[in-house]
């Protein structure tokens, strides 16, 4: 190992995909991955025994997060806790509110599971020298996002990804906004692809992390 080295721990719910962010982040010389653990507790026990530069972490951890959450919560409890830690966020989310409401939590370096390793790893240094760095599949998203490209959730996505949180059913959704059973289905999987999403767990974690619809209209009758 070269005197300059980063040490990293990598933290995904997907143990193939943790090891394999790993595995090539490894062969940089530069990089040690000190860790590789797959939900909230084991990434705090980690951390609070293991010297940690860059935290490479996956937006998404499951339910197990258990008291420490994912996403946006997970994101403001590690930075609470461990405010010298640099954080490099992982997803397969493509939605531009996410990365900025990531910003605004002070982490500047986002990487998409599209992009190759190479762009992980470029985050990973950009992390560790307190700079930014966005994947190009991330900074694409927010690029059409900034020059308003049409690929924001339309105020009928918006609002059924909202009631699907609050625990509506796309039966119930349709009963209460007076549609098709047919329509909400469409209108539900059109906002899951805008958002990279194929799982209604994630979308479901996805309108969590942003936290109250502050822009939410009333349901529409018609």
């Amino acid at each position: 190992m070269d005197e300059f080295s980063v040490r990293v721990i990598v933290a995904d719910d997907h143990p193939v995909t943790g090891h394999g962010i790993a595995h090539g982040l490894s062969r940089m010389p530069t990089i040690e991955v000190v860790a590789v653990v797959s939900y909230a507790k084991a990434l705090v026990d980690q951390l609070d025994t293991t010297p940690c530069d860059v935290l490479v972490l996956d937006y998404v951890m499951p339910a197990a997060a258990g008291q420490y959450g994912d996403g946006k919560a997970l994101i403001a409890f590690l930075r609470r806790r461990y405010p010298q830690l640099r954080i490099v966020t992982v997803t397969m989310l493509s939605s531009p509110p996410v990365f900025r409401a990531l910003q605004l939590l002070g982490v500047h370096c986002i990487a998409s599971k599209s992009d190759s390793i190479s762009h992980m790893v470029a985050a990973v240094h950009a992390a560790y020298a307190n700079g930014s760095y966005l994947s190009p599949a991330i900074a694409s998203l927010v690029t059409q996002a900034d020059i308003g490209s049409g690929s924001a959730l339309s105020k009928r996505e918006s609002e059924i990804v909202r009631l699907f949180r609050e625990g509506y059913k796309v039966t119930e959704i349709a009963e209460k906004l007076h549609r098709s059973k047919k329509t909400i289905s469409a209108q539900k999987l059109a906002a899951m692809r805008k958002l990279g999403i194929t799982r209604d767990a994630d979308l479901i974690k996805y309108a969590d992390s942003l936290g109250p619809f502050v822009n939410a209209e009333p349901p529409a009758t018609n």
